[in-house]
């Protein structure tokens, strides 16, 4: 890569872009106080696609969370937005053809980018990548190493506002839930070849509370909603209301773990400190799993074919489909017996009763 030298006293307006998903959205959070360590002056903005918006709700890094919606919104008005706001560095963590352009166009005299085919000409500083070799938070960091910045803080940030908790704490109270005495299980997952079935994790929910004896909530995004209203009704598993992400992530937080697809709840779980059983095929848990916390991988290790990264399956997403539901609730006793700090009488009980059934 060419030598460039970063002038720190130009810089009084940063625009990060990173537009979707949910999970990589929140993957890229991580950048932000590094920023803010060395720019403490400078104006942070951060350009997201609508849906994926609410993962920067109240984080203190952010000056301005700018959204927009490729429906309705056409590239060159959110480029004419971009130049608004003369913005001196811009750095593009996603690197796909539009926001290859919106950089390009911006204005800005630093242009911070990967070299993914012809977008390393929409950029002035490029960056190595790599995304097969190291977690995509670390990945999204290399941006910062780049410009010879420091990377002290590497932890995916995300914030829990009053209501929020105050919603996940009336939800308990009606369901006579206490907390860190129930599990959660999130369905849901952005690729269809990542999903478990409703069935498996219902035949879960089932050894949860005949063997462990603890209460399951089952957690959705609007497109899971029959079937987690299918899981509940054949199981009695408690049923949460339809959330946003800050009330689904005040539930999570409430719980004793999360049992969940590889999904951008994972990550918000993982970044509150939810232990967090997570279950993997056609990604790679070194690349994209639960980054920080208490956490278990489970996968088809029978399979070859696993971290294929296919969103359509020719033989029927047999890591998934074959995954069992056994095989999961021995990697949820490894993770009990991995979560540290256990005070209350519930979680004494669940590690006696873990530990007769191994």
């Amino acid at each position: 890569m060419a030598s460039f030298h970063l002038s720190k006293p130009e810089i009084h307006r940063i625009l990060v872009v990173k537009p979707r998903a949910i999970g990589d959205v929140l993957l890229s959070t991580p950048v932000l106080p590094n920023l803010r360590e060395e720019f403490p002056d400078a104006r942070i903005d951060f350009l997201v696609e609508k849906f994926a918006a609410g993962v920067l709700t109240g984080n203190p890094y952010v000056d301005e969370t700018i959204s927009y919606d490729t429906k309705t919104q056409t590239s060159l008005s959110i480029i004419r937005r971009v130049r608004k706001n003369s913005y001196d560095l811009i750095i593009d963590l996603f690197a796909n053809p539009r926001t290859a352009i919106i950089t390009l166009l911006s204005g800005a005299k630093y242009k911070v980018g990967f070299p993914f085919k012809w977008r390393r000409f929409a950029y002035n500083i490029l960056v190595s990548p790599r995304s097969g070799v190291v977690h995509n938070v670390e990945f999204n960091l290399d941006a910062l190493r780049r410009l010879e910045l420091q990377v002290k803080s590497t932890n995916p940030l995300f914030y829990l506002d009053n209501d929020s908790r105050h919603f996940a704490a009336e939800f308990a109270s009606r369901n006579s839930l206490k907390a860190n005495e129930f599990i959660t299980m999130n369905i849901g997952g952005g690729w269809q070849t990542k999903r478990w079935s409703a069935k498996n994790f219902g035949a879960l929910s089932k050894m949860i509370s005949s063997r462990l004896g603890i209460p399951v909530v089952v957690l959705y995004g609007p497109s899971e909603a029959k079937e987690a209203e299918f899981i509940a009704n054949t199981t009695g598993t408690t049923l949460a209301p339809p959330t946003s992400l800050h009330e689904m992530g005040a539930i999570m937080r409430s719980s004793l773990l999360l049992v969940t697809n590889d999904s951008g709840p994972m990550h918000i779980a993982a970044a509150l400190g939810v232990p967090t059983l997570a279950l993997f095929g056609p990604t790679s848990p070194h690349l994209q799993g639960p980054y920080g916390n208490i956490s278990v991988v489970v996968r088809n290790e029978a399979l070859d074919c696993l971290e294929c990264n296919l969103t359509n399956c020719p033989i029927g997403k047999l890591c998934m489909t074959e995954l069992l539901p056994e095989t999961v609730f021995e990697s949820l006793l490894i993770l009990i017996a991995k979560i540290q700090n256990v005070s209350q009488p519930v979680k004494d009980k669940v590690n006696e009763k873990a530990r007769k059934i191994q």
